[in-house]
């Protein structure tokens, strides 16, 4: 019997093994790993501020959704030895493997931040990237006054980049909503130049922030909080005061993967960026936020990776060339308050356009505008996600990006 092994059980994991029990043989074993039973579905996070979604909404057991044929370990993984083939967990456990896949994620390090671990964080400092955080911000919004509310990347990349303008659109129409919008001044503040990393995208969203009364303030590259005087000091110098600072600290891959000797500087693990193979070894592979790939770590590039995982890995195990390149496809609604939203399509190469999508000419999303349509695309992700998305079921959407549907800006 040959073994692969699995670490980690969150979306892309979860579709992983999925994906890979519907097609190996029985001479095949597969073992999945994690130390959390429960599975959250991250993009939902956004709305537990505004009341919109609550925990019910986010949370479900693991065991839901990974396949039966799985083997599935509870455990920490304490080390990863690629030139021995095995894993050893934190209990003593040791697992060995053929194949290795590594779906460990993306994780929250606000250790990093010189200042923002502080007795404030919870009361004037929040984030809303773990459901704690989410939880904690909705009761700091329900009773809050008013005053500067800051929303701040501190570095990229980030998991579902999006999300911080999101929820600044989000607060914009809260507060208008509660009657309160001219007691709260909301700045924007973000390492990029613009409000986004694609200069039409940038522009349209940049507008949007503009439009709906948002302060952008780009190029800032965060030295440290001073939560005594409630300010964000950057290398530069420049200062930014806040009454309420919603944060999104510093993302990096899980401390094993830098323990084991297998990341970059950020403990992501460097792939071929089409096939998701280690650079350093033959018979690991990564996928997910796990990767260091050069695009979006969210739920739809995940979905789209997998698709050409599967084909590959299956492939490559049998001493075939890997034939599929993944594209960096990423497809992501942008929910804009209102009952709207924005929908961006784009690749490796490719930055997001206007247009319609899926269906060319016909949509019926609508990219780069709001509409009352994009913001029911974004509310029955939720849906597509528990009930398709991670049990790995088809979807009827090509995993490569297509220019078909979209209107090139810069050609006219």
């Amino acid at each position: 019997m040959k073994r692969v092994l699995i670490l980690g059980a969150g979306t892309a994991g979860t579709m992983v093994a999925n994906k890979l029990s519907e097609r190996m043989g029985d001479d095949w074993t597969l073992t999945i790993v994690d130390q959390d039973e429960t599975h959250y579905y991250q993009p939902g996070f956004l709305f537990i501020p505004f009341g919109i979604y609550t925990a019910d909404d986010v949370v479900k057991p693991k065991a839901d959704f990974l396949p039966p044929r799985a083997d599935v370990v509870h455990g920490e993984i304490e080390l990863i030895e690629p030139a021995d083939n095995r894993v050893k967990l934190a209990d003593g456990t040791v697992l060995d493997y053929d194949y290795l896949v590594i779906a460990t994620g993306a994780h929250l390090r606000p250790d990093e931040t010189p200042g923002l671990e502080s007795p404030e964080y919870g009361t004037t400092v929040h984030d809303f990237y773990t459901l704690e955080g989410a939880k904690a911000l909705a009761e700091a919004l329900r009773f809050w006054e008013g005053g500067r509310l800051v929303v701040n990347i501190i570095e990229m990349p980030i998991k579902c980049p999006v999300a911080p303008l999101e929820f600044s659109f989000l607060a914009d129409s809260y507060f208008r909503e509660k009657g309160m919008r001219d007691k709260v001044e909301i700045v924007y503040v973000t390492p990029l130049d613009a409000a986004f990393t694609k200069p039409i995208a940038a522009q349209h969203l940049g507008n949007l922030l503009h439009e709906k009364g948002i302060e952008l303030e780009p190029d800032f590259y965060l030295e440290q909080v001073d939560t005594e005087n409630n300010k964000l000091i950057s290398y530069d110098e420049r200062e930014v005061d806040y009454d309420l600072l919603v944060t999104i600290p510093l993302n990096m891959g899980a401390e094993v993967i830098q323990k084991s000797g297998l990341g970059n500087e950020m403990n992501f693990v460097p792939v071929d960026n089409h096939n998701f193979l280690s650079k350093a070894h033959d018979n690991v592979f990564a996928i997910g936020d796990a990767s260091d790939l050069p695009t979006s770590k969210a739920g739809s590039v995940a979905h789209f990776a997998v698709e050409v995982f599967t084909e590959n890995f299956l492939r490559h195990i049998e001493g075939l060339p890997m034939l599929e390149k993944f594209d960096g496809h990423a497809n992501c609604f942008i929910e804009s308050g209102h009952g709207k939203g924005l929908l961006i399509d784009f690749n490796y190469d490719t930055e997001p356009l206007p247009g319609k999508y899926p269906l060319p000419g016909i949509g019926p999303f609508t990219l780069l505008k709001e509409t009352e349509m994009n913001h029911w695309g974004k509310m029955m992700f939720k849906w597509v996600y528990w009930n398709m998305l991670i049990k790995g079921k088809e979807l009827p959407l090509p995993h490569e990006m297509l220019m078909a549907g979209k209107i090139n800006e810069g050609a006219r």
